[in-house]
């Protein structure tokens, strides 16, 4: 095989970086870095491992970097970021998470959230349209609370959200309230039958081993069944709805369709 040719690193490369952990499975550098080379920018994104307690640091350390244009967050910060930054997009505020995070030149850290609407835009350029579909969704956490919003703003017809912590639930079906009151939110679905659309919006699937994110007994033919977990591509509940006759739906399309909404709040095009 060929080797890649990499674009040469200067004192004049923007940098950039994705902060998460684990960092293995990580697929945005890829994608980010092949953007910049067909743009023609002088730019290169690295990813940082960060453990939860460390990323107060983390966040300093990039904020002082003057050559830095910005960065990505996924798991497990994309919460616990917010609170971090100096400014975030009402959208983002409204979710209460952010994914990606601009550096100013005055070192300015200014947040938004994409995930959402990376998610509805990789469904329906895979001919999966939300509107008027029921939707369970699994999890209320960061990339859930984005995927949320992002569903009722398509349109569905009815959302069950499904968490451990009950609490985090009903959270997010009040801030949904306040920008959709028409729709019909539930906290406490007993399983994910009877609903069109499946969706996993937890971490449950990134290591071998994880727990199904939900019961996939109760899956059928009819229903759709999509991750947001990128690696690996088939996780063990696409393989489970795959084996009940499910049309399944990876991760990997919400990155995709999100690396140029990345690249404009980053800088990387105007």
């Amino acid at each position: 095989m060929k080797p890649a040719v990499l674009p040469e690193i200067t004192g004049h490369t923007r940098l950039f970086a994705i902060l998460a952990d684990p960092i293995a499975q990580v697929k945005t550098p890829q994608a980010i870095n092949a953007f910049c080379v067909q743009h023609g920018f002088d730019g290169v994104l690295v990813p940082m491992q960060v453990k939860a307690e460390n990323l107060p640091t983390a966040v300093a350390t990039l904020r002082a970097m003057e050559n830095l244009g910005g960065f990505i967050i996924t798991v497990p910060h994309k919460v616990e970021i917010v609170p971090l930054l100096d400014e975030v997009t009402p959208h983002a505020k409204a979710i209460g998470a952010v994914n990606c995070v601009r550096r100013e030149a005055n070192g300015k850290l200014v947040g938004t959230m994409l995930d959402g609407t990376g998610f509805v835009a990789g469904l329906r350029a895979n001919g999966i349209e939300p509107k008027g579909k029921s939707a369970y969704l699994a999890g209320a956490g960061g990339a859930a609370n984005a995927i949320a919003f992002a569903l009722a703003e398509a349109g569905v017809s009815r959302l069950s959200i499904a968490n451990r912590t009950r609490a985090k639930s009903e959270d997010l079906k009040a801030r949904l309230a306040t920008l959709y009151p028409d729709l019909a939110v539930y906290t406490a679905p007993t399983s994910a039958a009877g609903h069109d659309l499946v969706v996993n919006g937890t971490s449950l699937g990134l290591k071998q081993g994880d727990a199904l994110p939900l019961d996939a007994s109760v899956l059928t033919p009819d229903q759709i069944v999509a991750e947001i977990i990128m690696a690996p591509e088939e996780t063990a509940l696409l393989a489970a709805a795959k084996a009940k006759g499910c049309r399944t739906h990876p991760g990997k399309p919400m990155l995709m369709a999100q690396i140029e909404l990345m690249a404009k709040h980053i800088g990387i095009v105007p």
